[in-house]
C-alpha cells in the first residue's frame, strides 16, 4: 500500500483525538501546542499546553513537526526513571520528521525541505529545533510517519549490528522483542547488511507474524525459545533490547565467537552475567550505547545515514508502524508502549 507520496505503509492504526478516553489536560495561553511532562506521575499526568515557539540557536534549524516517534525513554521520563532527568516542565520526544522553516547559512538546508531530525527542544510539539548535523533529508517516497520512525530505531540497529556487532555476511541473528520498533528495525538492518537467517523472538503468534512481515525468516515464542533456537543451529549474534530473565538463555543460544548486543532493558530488570560462560564458550557481551558514542563524535551520524539511505530509498528499510495518534492523545501513545501492545513504531502527529 502506498501513501500519497508513494511510501510503503504498514497499515498502522490511526486514532482520532480522544479516541481512547485518555486525552490530555489542556492549558492554552498563546504560542505553539506542545505536550509537557509536568510531574513524574506517569503518562496520565502529561499536559497539552501552548508555549512560546522555540528559538533556534547557533547551528540549529527550526522544523515544522509533521510526525514524532514515541520511544521507551520517553515513557521512563514520565516517571523520572531515565538516566537523564530534565527540569520540569519539559517537552519530551526527540525523533521528528517535518519541514524546514529556517536554517543557518552553509547548512545545506532551505525552508520547505523535508527532513528527519533529532530534536533538541522536544518533539511532541508543533515546532522543534535541531542541530543541523543531526538533520537529514527525507526522500520524497518516504512518509513523515515513516521518517519519524526511522532515525533512532534504525540508527541504533545499524550501530549495534554493523559497528558494534561487526556483522559478517551470512551470519545468523536472533532478535529479542522482535515485534517492537527496535526489533523490526534490527530484523531489516540485519537483512539489508548481509545476515543469513534472522530469527525473531516474540511473546505471541500475532507478534510473530509482524516480525515475519518485517523480514524475519523464523519466529519462536518466548517460552522455550532457547531450545527452539538451538534446534535451528544456534546464532552468531543476539540483539537484546529486553534484558531481564531472557538474558542467560540468549547467551546459551550463541555459537562460538558469538556476540550478544545489549541495547536496553525494557523488561525492567538489568541482568547480570557469569563471565565463566564467556570464557568457556568464547562469546562476548557487547554494550550498545549509541547516544553516548555519538556525543563526542560530531558528524558520525552522517556516515551512518549515508550507509542506510540507499536501503531506505529502495524500501529494504521500511519502518513498521503500529499506531498513529494525534498530539492530544500522547498519553494513549505512551500507554501502548507501557502495556506492550505496540507492534512496530508508535507515532504522534501534531
Amino acid at each position: 500500500m502506498l501513501d500519497d507520496r508513494g511510501a510503503e505503509a504498514k497499515h498502522p492504526t490511526t486514532h482520532s483525538p480522544g479516541a481512547h478516553g485518555r486525552g490530555l489536560r489542556v492549558r492554552y495561553g498563546g504560542g505553539m501546542r506542545a505536550v509537557q511532562i509536568v510531574s513524574l506521575d506517569g503518562p496520565e499526568a502529561l499536559q497539552i499546553t501552548e508555549v512560546a515557539d522555540p528559538t533556534p540557536g547557533e547551528g540549529q534549524v527550526l522544523v515544522r513537526v509533521r510526525a514524532a516517534g514515541v520511544a521507551f525513554p520517553e515513557l521512563l521520563h514520565t516517571r523520572g526513571l531515565y538516566q537523564s532527568k530534565p527540569a520540569l516542565p519539559f517537552i519530551p520526544g526527540s525523533e521528528i520528521a517535518g519541514d524546514i522553516i529556517s536554517a543557518p547559512g552553509g547548512s545545506g538546508f532551505a525552508p520547505g525541505d523535508r527532513v528527519v531530525a533529532s530534536a533538541t527542544s522536544g518533539g511532541y510539539a508543533e515546532l522543534a529545533t535541531a542541530n543541523a548535523e543531526r538533520v537529514f533529508r527525507l526522500p520524497d517516497n518516504v512518509s513523515y510517519e515513516a521518517g519519524a520512525s526511522f532515525f533512532s530505531n534504525y540508527g541504533t540497529a545499524y550501530f549495534a549490528l554493523v559497528e558494534r556487532g561487526q556483522l559478517k555476511a551470512g551470519e545468523s541473528v536472533l532478535v529479542q522483542g522482535a515485534a517492537g520498533g527496535i526489533g523490526t528495525a534490527s530484523i531489516q538492518v540485519a537483512k539489508a547488511f548481509g545476515a543469513g537467517m534472522v530469527i525473531a523472538v516474540t511473546s505471541t503468534p500475532e507478534k510473530g507474524a509482524v516480525a515475519l512481515a518485517a523480514g524475519a525468516d523464523e519466529f519462536v515464542l518466548v517460552d522455550g525459545f532457547k531450545d527452539a533456537v538451538k534446534a535451528l543451529g544456534g546464532v552468531d549474534i543476539v540483539v537484546d533490547p529486553v534484558g531481564g530473565d531472557r538474558f542467560t538463555d540468549s547467551l546459551r543460544c550463541l555459537n562460538g565467537d558469538g556476540r550478544l548486543l545489549v541495547i536496553g532493558f525494557t523488561a525492567g530488570e538489568i541482568p547480570t552475567v557469569k563471565v565463566n560462560r564467556l570464557l568457556l564458550n568464547n562469546i562476548s557481551v557487547v554494550g550498545v550505547g549509541w547516544g553516548a558514542y555519538l556525543t563526542p563524535r560530531p558528524g558520525h551520524t552522517q556516515s551512518e545515514w549515508d550507509a542506510m539511505l540507499p536501503h531506505l530509498e529502495s524500501g529494504a528499510l521500511s519502518p513498521t508502524i503500529s499506531s498513529v495518534y494525534p498530539l492530544a492523545d500522547a498519553t494513549a501513545a505512551l500507554l501502548e508502549l507501557e502495556q506492550r501492545r505496540a507492534m512496530g513504531k508508535v507515532v504522534i502527529v501534531p
